[in-house]
């Protein structure tokens, strides 16, 4: 029975590619140690989310859609205890300035969202380079990608214990690198065998999620991993998870061409992120059987 997701230690790499690779084949995700982000960042980001997320509801509804579904989600129907804010572009200055406008961010709160976007899309790019280096492929494929923050609000009581957070899906994007409550637990994943593994909070650590792209993108070595939020206490829970997606600007997602060959044929026809993300949202499927429409004939 798995019991823990992999642990990664990004200071001890060539000698953990093998484990890596592992964490992404059997698991689709780990979790990072000696990740490089500044634990004084990740406690600023966190206050300041804290705040911007307990503004008036009518100042986080100025929090608009850059592209369909980006920006301010309120608890609806599926998801009833759960809201979040979105930065759709999140390394782009002029984008962040747009976001701390629509929320009324003081200038302190500016710099914190300035700093944390431009460390974790470091820690971001580095972890998909290894990814691709695990494989045998060159690191610098994602340069250009879209990016996306989404900073998350759990709405926990007493009355609410064992119910749903946030209901099972998979990420539509390539990989999300998410800053856990430190002190609230909830997330699960589901390993291959269906059982769903409880990922504890250890602060200062990472968690990777990998996505529907990168399983694509790795004509299915990668596993795009199911994951859900349980209400486990009586009490307000906080996340902050950036998104890298894919290419920008309608460009093809398709296989590596690297590793399609005889005994691995083409899984999935070219598409591109936009639509993939858009036909998600437009089914409502949320947990990754979407791709079986972009599977080969």
């Amino acid at each position: 029975m798995v019991k823990r997701i992999p642990v990664i230690d990004l200071k001890c790499f060539p000698q953990q590619s093998s484990a890596l690779l592992k964490g992404c084949e059997e698991f689709g995700c780990f979790r990072l140690i000696n990740h490089g982000m500044p634990s004084k960042s990740m406690s600023e980001m966190k206050s300041t989310v804290r705040c911007l997320l307990d503004q008036p509801l009518e100042i986080k509804k100025q929090n608009i859609d850059a592209i369909n579904g980006s920006g301010y989600m309120a608890p609806n129907a599926i998801n009833p205890l759960y809201e979040a804010l979105g930065l759709y572009d999140a390394p782009s200055p002029q984008a962040i300035q747009a976001f701390c406008d629509q929320l009324q961010a003081s200038d302190p709160q500016r710099d914190t969202i300035q700093s944390y976007s431009h460390k974790i899309y470091e820690v971001a790019m580095d972890v998909a380079s290894k990814m691709a280096e695990s494989l045998g492929l060159e690191a610098d494929l994602f340069n250009g990608w879209a990016c996306q923050f989404r900073i998350n609000k759990y709405l926990f009581s007493e009355e609410k214990l064992g119910e749903t957070g946030v209901c099972i899906h998979t990420d539509s994007g390539f990989l999300t690198v998410l800053q856990d409550d430190e002190r609230v637990s909830g997330l699960e994943v589901m390993s291959k065998n269906g059982e769903f593994v409880e990922v504890e909070p250890l602060p200062g650590s990472l968690i990777v999620i990998l996505g529907d792209m990168a399983q694509v993108w790795s004509n299915g070595r990668f596993l795009n991993v199911k994951h859900k939020v349980m209400c486990k206490e009586a009490t307000v829970r906080v996340s902050i998870a950036f998104f890298l997606l894919g290419p920008k600007g309608g460009t093809t997602m398709e296989v590596h061409t690297k590793l399609i060959d005889r005994e691995h044929p083409r899984l999935y026809r070219p598409m591109s992120y936009e639509e993939y993300r858009n036909m998600r949202l437009s089914t409502g499927d949320r947990d990754g059987d979407a791709l079986a429409l972009y599977l080969c004939t």
